[in-house]
């Protein structure tokens, strides 16, 4: 349960908007740093906000400032689109907000190294979707249906 006073310092730190869009999207009231965004035009370790602009716009944050946070859940997602599912985490982003790693993508040496030209950008899943895939066969039939033929009646 969240307390009236971390619900009013939370709109002070954040704005009405945030707070209420947060609210509605992650059911808590949370103000933390800025840490990253998804896909960043630069992978540089100065990485600022001005340079954060994204292309699926995810939001990451920390606060590890104990009276406000239960311990193992400082780390959160901002999605930008509204039906979220896992998948629209990338893998890198979901291993630090999992604290598997220490430094988020953007600021950790070996993530930023690990990046190669010839990777593909990530893409979220789009299984049950109208993006999925869909094979189709150009094999003709092995077998072909029955269709009756009926003489006209004399």
């Amino acid at each position: 349960m969240v307390s009236v006073h971390r619900y009013i310092r939370s709109i002070y730190r954040v704005g009405f908007r945030a707070w209420w869009r947060q609210l509605n999207y992650i059911g808590d009231a949370k103000s933390g740093r800025l840490v990253g965004a998804n896909q960043c035009v630069s992978w540089t370790r100065a990485c600022t906000y001005s340079s954060l602009i994204c292309r699926f716009g995810n939001r990451y944050y920390e606060n590890y400032n104990a009276e406000e946070e239960v311990p193992g859940r400082q780390r959160w997602v901002d999605l930008a689109q509204h039906h979220y599912h896992a998948s629209q985490v990338p893998l890198e982003w979901h291993s630090w907000i999992s604290h598997i790693r220490k430094d988020p993508p953007n600021e950790d040496a070996v993530m930023v190294a690990s990046r190669r030209p010839w990777q593909q950008p990530w893409t979220e899943n789009l299984t049950g979707t109208r993006g999925a895939y869909k094979p189709y066969n150009t094999v003709a039939p092995k077998i072909d249906a029955w269709e009756p033929k009926s003489a006209p009646r004399a």
